[in-house]
């Protein structure tokens, strides 16, 4: 998702805003057009401004059903080296450490959000949301691990579990969606709802050692994969 931050092995996150931004210099229709970027991140429950220190961020749903995180940081992007300076900003804070099966594992699930809006009256023309998912972690590989760590990995199979639910009850086209299950399906709920188009890209591993870990990935790409609607899909 993020590549490398000097730009060397480029991610999904820099190779998007790459294609917009030569758009907006080089298509006349899309002149009056600025690209905005905001970073944060989702940790045991609790959203971070990326770009502001850590802040402690809190989303809000209005009176139209739209959810919003307020005081989310954003700047407004005119090059490629502005979007690397972001996205490099932001992992210096993100938070990882150290676990049974990762010397440098993501403990938290990171958004990066594009949002494209009209120059004169900076309304919002379209967004697009890059979340770059922590890993599910087994107890086999948190028992040498201590409390804290234990703790996120539990948080972050919690949240997992939620999309997981979330995406069957759009698949069973249930009256209630319980995007309130977690604050990652919370933010997400705008990905899976409207006219939004929804991909979910699965990471894993031809290493015998990772089998178990890929065969999970594998069953839970699968699961969003049979999403009858149109607007999600998986790769």
């Amino acid at each position: 998702m993020m590549g490398v931050p000097d730009g060397s092995v480029p991610g999904l996150y820099l190779l998007a805003a790459v294609d917009i931004i030569d758009l907006l210099n080089n298509q006349p229709e899309y002149q009056d057009y600025a690209l905005y970027a905001s970073f944060y991140e989702i940790y045991c429950g609790k959203l971070y401004d990326l770009l502001n220190n850590r802040e402690m961020l809190h989303c809000r749903e209005d009176h139209k059903h739209q959810v919003n995180i307020v005081g989310l940081t954003e700047f407004q992007i005119d090059s490629v080296d502005g979007v690397m300076q972001v996205i490099g900003n932001g992992l210096t804070v993100r938070m990882s450490g150290v676990t049974g099966a990762n010397a440098d594992s993501s403990r938290s699930h990171a958004i990066l959000q594009l949002t494209l809006k009209n120059r004169p009256d900076s309304k919002t023309i379209g967004k697009m949301s890059f979340i770059d998912l922590a890993g599910s972690e087994r107890g086999a590989d948190t028992v040498d691990n201590n409390k804290q760590t234990r703790g996120e990995g539990a948080e972050i199979n919690k949240s997992l579990l939620a999309l997981k639910e979330c995406i069957r009850a759009l698949d069973l086209e249930k009256k209630h969606t319980p995007f309130r299950g977690s604050k990652l399906t919370q933010v997400l709920k705008d990905s899976f709802t409207g006219n939004s188009k929804t991909t979910m890209i699965a990471n894993v591993s031809p290493a015998a050692s990772c089998c178990e870990h890929t065969l999970n990935t594998l069953r839970y790409a699968d699961r969003v994969k049979e999403l009858k609607k149109e607007m999600a899909g998986a790769k």
